[in-house]
């Protein structure tokens, strides 16, 4: 595949980018815990996206891209297609700007993700739950407005934005000697490993990922993008296969992608619930359990773990029967 193409981000457009939005997110808290810790091995330091705007990292990359707008792109708004997190931080965005935002949400979207988003302001379109309608509808209506289209990862400019989180981690906590994040489509991974390898070249970064959806492990491992296909995972977050964008960025700057099973996710969500006293999604425990299930790998080091979000239906947590 043609990579050389691809402009991926440095650590100084990460760092333009967080001079741009830092007045308009929350620097999130570094939390840490005795406990936590003695049962990792390590020390961790859990850089915690669960409170963000719209309790996920995400409104970082959609802030960015929505105020790197043009004057006349911006007034026709903006679009996308998505079930989950990027669908309300984009509606958030685009409200404070001032600008609509046209939403592509399958049907079958949970409904509490489909009332955050209408909460925010989105104007919403559903479609059968296929990606190839997804795409059309969001196309059909990209037609009609004119808006711009965002894509949740594979967009230059929410990938500096998500790596924001990990210059906030590095200024926080700045003797770090490993970070992990989880990894679906790549944005926050790519972002994170964008800035740290730039600026913190020792520093060893990691992607964490179900093995139920494991095609960016095997995507890095045979050099070549897998599509996920029809992943059976409790990380609703972590379902999608990575870009050209985010895969030539990790194959660059990614130490490796580590797998957990289904088990140890629910595991690391209850032990980070129950010990820290912090709602995590299931998908912010899967870079916890890949530090439970690789104790060697991270045995008596400084680990910072992006806790990616906090979005979860409280009527089915996994540990329920």
């Amino acid at each position: 595949m043609a990579t050389q193409e691809i402009t991926i981000p440095s650590h100084l457009d990460i760092e333009n980018a967080f001079n741009l939005i830092g007045k308009h997110i929350n620097s999130t808290p570094v939390l840490t815990s005795r406990s936590v810790n003695s049962i990792l091995g390590c020390n961790a330091y859990l850089k915690c996206e669960n409170f963000q705007r719209v309790g996920a990292f995400k409104f970082r990359g959609a802030t960015h891209a929505i105020m790197r707008l043009g004057i006349d792109e911006a007034q026709s708004g903006v679009i996308t297609h998505s079930s989950g997190n990027h669908a309300a931080a984009l509606a958030l965005a685009a409200r404070q700007k001032g600008i609509p935002a046209y939403i592509v949400m399958p049907e079958n979207a949970p409904e509490i993700k489909k009332k955050a988003v209408a909460g925010y302001g989105g104007i919403i379109t559903f479609c059968p739950p296929t990606q190839t309608d997804r795409e059309q509808t969001m196309l059909r209506i990209k037609s009609q407005t004119g808006a711009t289209f965002i894509h949740p990862y594979d967009n230059f400019n929410v990938v500096c934005g998500q790596g924001t989180a990990a210059l906030e981690l590095m200024q926080q906590q700045p003797d770090i000697d490993m970070v992990i994040a989880p990894v679906g489509g790549g944005g926050l991974l790519s972002g994170t490993a964008a800035f740290i390898k730039g600026r913190f070249p020792h520093v060893k970064v990691y992607g964490a990922e179900p093995k139920n959806a494991d095609d960016a492990y095997r995507s890095l491992r045979d050099h070549t993008i897998y599509p996920s296909v029809k992943p059976q995972t409790i990380a609703d977050g972590l379902l999608t296969s990575l870009s050209p964008l985010t895969y030539t960025i990790l194959s660059q700057h990614c130490d490796g992608i580590l797998t957990v099973s289904e088990q140890s996710i629910i595991e690391a969500m209850r032990m980070v619930w129950e010990r820290m006293k912090i709602i995590i999604e299931p998908s912010s425990a899967v870079p916890v359990a890949a530090i439970m299930e690789n104790a060697q790998l991270f045995r008596n080091k400084r680990v910072g773990v992006i806790i990616s979000g906090g979005n979860v239906d409280l009527n089915h947590l996994p540990w329920q029967g």
